[in-house]
C-alpha cells in the first residue's frame, strides 16, 4: 500500500513537472492572448441545423468547420470545430467572436492578418491557421449565398 502511494505521488510530481515545462515552452513561443484563446474557447461546438456550414482541411492536416445561424444576412451565432493545434483553435475562436453580429459582407472583409493582430501575434509557421479559419468561414458564406441564389431561381 505504501509503495503504491509512493509510486502515485512520484507519478503525480512527474506529470506536474512535465505540464510546467509544456506551459513554459508555450509561453516562450505564443502570446498570452493566443494561449488564453486556445485554452478557453467560447465558440467551439457544433450547431444543429445551421443556416450555413463550411469545412476545410489545411495542408497541415488540421480540419476546421464553421457553423452560422443567420438573420437575413446578419450573423447571429457562430460555432466552430477543429481537430487542429492550439493556434488553429485560437484562430477559429477569435474569428468566430469577430464575425458574430456582423453582416456577411462585413465579415467577408476580415483578413487573416486581423486574426493575427487580435492574438497579439502568431509564429510565422502558424500563419496558415489564420488563413484556414478565414477560408473556412468564406466557404460557409459562399455555400449559403449559392443556396440562396439557387432557391431564388
Amino acid at each position: 500500500m505504501a509503495d503504491s502511494r509512493k509510486a502515485t505521488d512520484e507519478f503525480d510530481r512527474f506529470v506536474e513537472g512535465l505540464q510546467q515545462e509544456v506551459d513554459r515552452q508555450a509561453r516562450a513561443i505564443y502570446s498570452a492572448r493566443l494561449i488564453e484563446e486556445a485554452s478557453y474557447p467560447d465558440h467551439v461546438g457544433r450547431m444543429k441545423a445551421p443556416d450555413a456550414y463550411g469545412r476545410s482541411m489545411g495542408w497541415c492536416g488540421d480540419m476546421i468547420e464553421f457553423y452560422l445561424r443567420l438573420d437575413g444576412e446578419r450573423i447571429e451565432e457562430v460555432r466552430f470545430m477543429t481537430d487542429g493545434c492550439g493556434p488553429t483553435l485560437a484562430c477559429g475562436n477569435v474569428l468566430a467572436r469577430m464575425i458574430e453580429g456582423l453582416t456577411l459582407d462585413q465579415a467577408g472583409d476580415i483578413l487573416p492578418e486581423q486574426i493575427v493582430d487580435a492574438l497579439d501575434g502568431l509564429p510565422e509557421e502558424h500563419f496558415h491557421c489564420a488563413e484556414l479559419a478565414v477560408s473556412t468561414f468564406q466557404n460557409a458564406m459562399f455555400s449559403w449565398r449559392f443556396k440562396q441564389q439557387a432557391e431564388g431561381d
